[in-house]
């Protein structure tokens, strides 16, 4: 299994200047959000994850996911950390840079990556280089009640498309208020049941 430190790496290098190939959709979520400025605020996400019951799926029925900045001890520095609560387990995640990026998409992407891989069977890799090509290359984005709305269907003309039990129907869906603000919605949801749902809702 892949680290997290690996994963969030590369997750990151999406939002590097040199990737170039991103279309639209894929520019609009990777958008550059940083440096980030909290201060004392505390962005808050409401948390839900479904699925089919499996060994090592972890659904989360009321949860939230929080971002703070606060001082890393090592150096004196701040950063940002996420804390996922409710769930099976409470957890800090972190830290992260407060220069780029956007740790929460990095999240989402990961936690969508890592479920998949449970309720499938698949490769973590294989499923994140699909999902990374399909944010790049793809999607389609649409305004809707004056925020920008961002889809992606990493799977659907997948060669392995057979053997994904329902996830070759994965929809991703981002709402934007603004592309350089924090996003207000992360969606994963399949098409067939019982489905898989992983979001993210600014509160």
């Amino acid at each position: 299994m892949i680290t997290r430190a690996i994963a969030i790496a590369l997750w990151a290098a999406l939002a590097s200047p040199n990737a170039g190939l991103a279309a639209e959709a894929g520019d609009a979520v990777f958008s550059e959000r940083g440096p980030w400025d909290l201060g004392q605020e505390t962005l808050e996400w409401q948390l839900t994850v479904e699925g089919p019951a499996a060994e090592g799926f972890r659904p989360t029925a009321d949860g939230r996911l929080t971002m703070t900045q606060v001082i890393d001890p090592s150096d004196d520095q701040p950063v940002l950390q996420l804390e996922q609560q409710g769930g099976a387990m409470d957890r800090k995640i972190g830290p992260f840079p407060i220069s780029a990026g956007d740790p929460v998409l990095t999240y989402f992407l990961e936690q969508t990556v890592r479920d998949m891989a449970t309720l499938t069977g698949g490769s973590p890799h294989y499923i994140r280089n699909r999902m990374k090509d399909a944010i790049f290359r793809g999607g389609e984005i649409a305004d809707q009640d004056g925020r920008k709305v961002a889809t992606f269907r990493p799977f659907a003309q997948d060669q392995n498309a057979a053997r994904m039990k329902g996830f070759e129907t994965l929809t991703l869906t981002f709402v934007m208020d603004d592309p350089k603000a924090p996003i207000r919605e992360l969606r994963a949801a399949t098409d067939q049941a019982p489905g898989y749902r992983n979001t993210l809702v600014l509160q």
